[in-house]
């Protein structure tokens, strides 16, 4: 039980640096050893952690929403461009989270926000040079924030 406490822990750890590195992933790791502990524990005790965990990870991925959305916005892509920017990061995130529960939504939340931005921006324009100018920036937003 020791061992499985430090490695919590470090988990933990992590998700803490993944707040400040690009790249990590962090509130829902934070999350994951919670619910890791709390399952352990049988939830005793456990009930304010969880639910400022849950709180934390919802806000973080709100503010993920918006600044992929916002990112789009920066780089000059049209209405289409940014509401197929946050569809596509919706369905990413949700449409894999069923198939790969341990890592689709993270993958989703990178590409999906790519295919939902460049479908809308060549529905609207059909300029291939914007779009590619572009999908950079949507892609960069993502893997800047986690």
């Amino acid at each position: 039980m020791v061992i499985i406490y430090w490695l919590l822990i470090i988990v933990m750890l992590v998700g803490v640096a993944g707040a400040v590195i690009p790249g990590l992933p962090g509130s829902s790791l934070i999350l994951a050893a919670i619910l890791v502990w709390s399952f352990i524990q049988n939830f005793t005790g456990v009930g304010w952690a969880l639910g400022m965990a849950i709180a934390v990870l919802v806000l973080s991925t709100l503010i993920d929403f918006l600044a992929t959305y916002w990112g789009a916005k920066q780089s000059g892509a049209s209405k289409w461009g940014q509401i197929g920017c946050f569809v596509g990061l919706a369905l990413g995130f949700f449409g894999l989270l069923p198939a790969l529960p341990f890592g689709g939504p993270l993958l989703g939340m990178l590409i999906g926000p790519f295919f939902g931005a460049v479908v809308g921006e060549f529905l609207y324009r059909q300029d291939l040079e914007f779009i590619q100018r572009a999908k950079l920036s949507v892609i960069s937003n993502p893997v800047a924030s986690e």
